[in-house]
């Protein structure tokens, strides 16, 4: 993928508007690089380029920045023992971790995550390599513009608002510009669960995803008992086998990366892999899973759309799908077309979203029959599957 990024494509800033960034990594060559896209943003600023992480915990209180890219693998302090005494300085500070793309690597910044990280970010092994350098920088900037302001202001975790007309509710951010700043609390459109019961889970997520599947998957034991659950989260390859291994340790179900061909049944969770769209399509009276090598879908691969409406085919308007914390609006097009075949959409609240992307383009577009902070999202899920859907 290659996305071009400009400062054409970008919101200008006055300098105090600019959101603070310390660069950390022991190679000079992917400190300048990072340094340079950043400078070219004018809604952003390099205020440290340090090479370790005990550089970074000993200069923390002076420099004051708003976001940390924090590499793993450093001398003298690394970036996972850096994390805790970074959050332990400054709680609020966005911490991305950047790491090349091996499974130690992709395991510590999932470790770091559930220790405080606010996203991650594979490096690329080259960074000679065109492609794979601009896919670096377009998500390397998206995520700082996005997650930088949340250093700014506090959100307290409380429950969605009362929900009624959606145009009343300011949109939501488009790709490449900054968000807004948050308005008074609005209220959302919602519609009724869909008649049918049903037969399926789809659940979609982005950044913040790992931490939201973990305590979803945690508490709905009873519906993957009993019915099939489909996840695509935004990750690359070898970060969504390691996802996969948890989940399955925390539902205490099986749970693994979608194999092409394969049956779908009740009692399993299937991840789609890094790299690959994950479909569903019908082979006799079975559902089966369809892996897609095309381009990326909303700068996605795997993305979620697809998944959606390829499940339509199979089990019609008997869809339950979730869409959680995210960047962008993947799943809003593919929740609208579930929608319109009978079935249903939950999407997570803003305040307890990371992001507030994909579940905020979703409830905004009046699809959703419920938008609830994460903690309410397994025991409706629970009594939906159960046959109430009120």
């Amino acid at each position: 993928m290659s996305v071009a990024l400009t400062s054409a494509a970008s919101p200008t800033s006055t300098h105090t508007d600019k959101v603070r960034v310390m660069v950390v990594d022991d190679s000079v060559v992917i400190r300048g690089m990072i340094s340079r896209w950043i400078g070219a943003e004018p809604d952003m600023e390099v205020v440290a380029s340090l090479r370790t992480g005990l550089d970074a915990v000993n200069q923390l209180e002076r420099i004051n920045p708003d976001v940390a890219v924090l590499d793993i693998e450093m001398p003298d302090l690394d970036g996972i023992s850096a994390l805790p005494r970074l959050l332990a300085k400054k709680r609020d500070l966005v911490i991305i971790m950047a790491s090349t793309l091996t499974r130690r690597n992709a395991e510590i910044s999932i470790k770091a995550l559930s220790l405080g990280a606010s996203d991650y970010i594979p490096k690329p092994e080259s960074t000679r390599e065109a492609t794979a350098a601009e896919t670096f920088r377009h998500d390397l900037i998206q995520k700082i513009r996005h997650l930088g302001p949340r250093a700014r202001r506090s959100r307290p975790h409380t429950a969605s608002p009362p929900l009624a007309p959606s145009h009343d509710r300011p949109r939501a951010a488009a790709p490449g510009t900054a968000p807004a700043t948050p308005a008074a609390p609005a209220q959302l459109a919602r519609r009724p669960f869909g008649l049918l019961p049903p037969k399926v889970l789809l659940v979609g997520s982005s950044t913040g995803g790992p931490q939201a599947l973990m305590a979803l998957v945690a508490e709905i034991g009873s519906v993957i008992d009993r019915f099939p659950v489909l996840i695509t989260q935004h990750m690359p390859p070898t970060f969504t086998t390691i996802l996969a291994e948890h989940l399955a340790r925390t539902s205490k179900r099986p749970a693994h990366e979608a194999v092409d061909g394969e049956t779908v049944k009740a009692g399993q969770i299937y991840l789609a892999p890094g790299g690959r769209h994950m479909r569903i399509a019908r082979h006799g009276i079975d559902a089966v899973i369809a892996l897609d090598d095309g381009p990326p879908i909303n700068f996605c691969k795997p993305a979620v759309d697809p998944m959606f409406t390829s499940a339509i085919d199979v089990w019609q308007g008997s869809i339950m799908s979730v869409i959680l914390t995210g960047m962008g609006s993947d799943g809003m097009r593919g929740g609208k077309d579930i929608v319109a075949a009978g079935g249903s959409v939950i999407a997570q609240d803003e305040a307890t979203s990371v992001v507030w992307g994909m579940p905020g383009a979703a409830a905004n577009a009046g699809i959703c029959a419920a938008v609830l902070p994460l903690n309410q999202i397994a025991p409706k899920l629970v009594r939906v599957f159960s046959g109430d859907r009120s």
